[in-house]
C-alpha cells in the first residue's frame, strides 16, 4: 500500500502525523510518503520519505497512491486513480466561515478549490456541531464521520506531561514562568490584496507587556501557516518565535493559558481545561465584513473578549480570577466543543479507513454512507 502524507502544504504536523505514527506502531505494511516544502523539511525527521510540494515528483506520488491523507485542500493539478482513497481531516472546528460561506474570497480561488473537493473520500468531522457546517461550507456530498480529531490525542494522552516538560525545556522555559501562547489567525486582505509585503499586524504592546508582567511571563508567538513566512522577532525580546515548531500539538501543552483571537486552536486548546484571552481588537470588522462567523463568539466563548492591548496585559495578570469566573462558560463550551476529544480519535479513524489492521471494535457516528462503499 502506498500512503501519501499531506499537512499545510508541506509539514510534518496535524492529524496526517498522528495517523502516520500510529501506522508505524502498529507496524502496517504500507510506503509512507510526505509532501514538504522547503522551508520545513528540517522539521521533518531523517527517515521520513519526502517529495516537494508542487514538484512533478509529488503529482507522480499523489497520482499512484492507495490512500491519499490531507488535512487542507491540496491545491495541485493531479488525476486521482480509480481505487485511491482521499481522506479529508480538515483542521479544525470553524468559528470563522470557510469556503461556500465566507464573505469574500479572490476571484476563481472557490473554483479552483472545488476541483480538490470532488476528490475527497471521507471527511473528518470533530464535533457533532461542525458536521452540517462542514458539509454546506464545501458541498460536499460523500461520508462525514465524527471523530474527533487525531492530532488532539496527545492532549488527553498518559505522556502529556513528559511532553509538557520536554517542549519547556527545549524552548528554555522555567517551571516557574508562565507560557502564553499567542496564536492570531490570518486576516484575508493582508494576505490576498497585499500591503507593502506585510501579511500580519502584531498588535500587542511588547514594552507594556514587559512591564506588567516581568521576566516570569514568556510569550509564545505561533502564526498561521499562510502568514508566518514573514516574521521577525528582535533577539531578547519577550516573543519567542515557535512558527517553525513542528507540531502546535506540543505548543498546547507547554502553554499555561492561550491568547488568540478567532482562530481553531481555542477549541482544540479547550481540551487542555487551561485559560482562554481573546484579544479581538478588530471583531467588528473581521465578522462582519472580512470573514463572517459561525455563531457568535461574545455569546460562547470560554474566556473574556478584550479589544486593546491593555485590557489584554490585565486580562493576563489576573487569569486566576477570570478563569474561576468564567468556570461554567467553559464547561458548556467544552461540552459543545470537544466531546468527542478523549484521546481515541486516531484509533477510531483507522478502524474506518484500514479496518483489518485494527482490532478496535469501536466506530464513530457517522454522517452519510460508509467510506468503504465509495471506493
Amino acid at each position: 500500500m502506498n500512503i501519501v502524507y499531506v499537512a499545510f502544504r508541506g509539514h510534518f504536523s496535524d492529524s496526517p502525523r498522528a495517523l502516520y505514527e500510529e501506522l508505524l506502531a502498529r507496524g502496517i505494511d504500507a510506503t509512507h510518503t510526505w509532501l514538504s516544502a522547503p522551508h520545513t523539511q528540517d522539521t521533518f525527521p531523517p527517515d521520513v520519505s519526502t517529495v516537494t510540494f508542487g514538484s512533478p515528483e509529488s503529482i507522480a506520488a499523489l497520482e499512484s497512491a492507495d490512500l491519499v491523507i490531507s488535512n487542507d485542500h491540496i491545491p495541485l493539478d493531479w488525476e486521482k486513480r480509480p481505487g485511491t482513497t482521499y481522506l479529508q481531516t480538515w483542521h479544525g472546528t470553524m468559528l470563522k466561515r470557510i469556503h461556500n460561506d465566507v464573505l469574500w474570497a479572490p476571484e476563481g480561488r472557490l473554483a479552483y478549490l472545488d476541483q480538490d473537493i470532488a476528490r475527497w473520500d471521507l471527511l473528518l468531522s470533530p464535533n457533532a456541531v461542525t458536521t452540517d457546517r462542514l458539509r454546506k461550507a464545501f458541498g460536499f456530498r460523500g461520508p462525514i464521520q465524527e471523530t474527533g480529531l487525531p492530532r488532539n490525542d496527545l492532549l488527553s494522552s498518559p505522556r502529556r506531561d513528559e511532553v509538557r516538560a520536554q517542549v519547556r525545556a527545549d524552548l528554555g522555559v522555567s517551571e516557574d514562568q508562565t507560557v502564553v501562547l499567542y496564536t492570531p489567525t490570518w486576516r484575508d486582505d493582508l494576505v490576498f490584496e497585499g500591503n507593502q509585503g506585510q501579511d500580519f499586524e502584531f498588535p500587542i504592546d511588547l514594552e507594556a507587556f514587559t512591564e506588567r508582567l516581568g521576566s516570569d511571563h514568556v510569550l509564545l508567538l505561533r502564526l498561521h501557516n499562510m502568514v508566518m513566512s514573514r516574521l521577525e522577532v528582535v533577539e531578547g525580546s519577550v516573543v519567542r518565535d515557535v512558527c517553525s515548531h513542528p507540531d502546535i500539538r506540543d505548543l498546547y501543552l507547554a502553554a499555561d493559558l492561550m491568547v488568540t483571537d478567532y482562530s481553531s486552536t481555542m477549541f482544540d486548546f479547550a481540551i487542555t481545561g487551561r485559560p482562554l484571552v481573546f484579544f479581538t481588537y478588530d471583531l467588528d470588522r473581521y465578522r462582519d465584513e472580512l470573514r463572517g462567523f459561525y455563531f457568535d463568539l461574545e455569546e460562547v466563548a470560554p474566556g473574556p473578549l478584550v479589544r486593546t492591548s491593555q485590557e489584554l496585559v490585565e486580562a493576563i495578570a489576573d487569569i486566576d480570577r477570570i478563569s474561576e469566573r468564567n468556570a461554567g462558560r467553559y464547561a458548556r463550551f467544552q461540552q459543545m466543543f470537544t466531546h468527542l476529544e478523549d484521546g481515541a480519535a486516531t484509533r477510531r479513524v483507522l478502524d474506518l479507513i484500514l479496518p483489518s489492521a485494527t482490532a478496535s471494535g469501536q466506530t464513530s457516528r457517522t454522517e452519510g454512507d460508509d467510506v468503504r462503499a465509495q471506493r
